[in-house]
């Protein structure tokens, strides 16, 4: 079983250098330490951040911060039964 606060650590570890305001998917792959291949894991979750952008809506941009992007990102896992 994943855990969610891990991920959301890893997550936010990946997106935090975003330049916020971000517009979309494509102003966070500067900011990912491996691009789009960029692996979030936690037990039995693993998953790429090109997979995390076609696993989820995508979000509801543009976010103005880290945390509001993470926090949408983790709900349309939960939602998506990712997580």
């Amino acid at each position: 079983m994943a855990d969610e606060a891990e991920l959301r650590e890893q997550m936010i570890d990946a997106f935090e250098n975003a330049d916020y305001p971000v517009s979309g998917p494509m102003d966070l792959v500067p900011a990912l330490p491996d691009g789009p291949s960029t692996r979030f894991e936690s037990g039995d979750f693993s998953m790429t951040a090109m997979e995390l952008n076609t696993k989820t809506a995508g979000g509801d941009f543009p976010y103005e911060d880290v945390d509001s992007l993470v926090d949408d990102l983790i709900a349309e896992l939960k939602a998506a039964d990712e997580l």
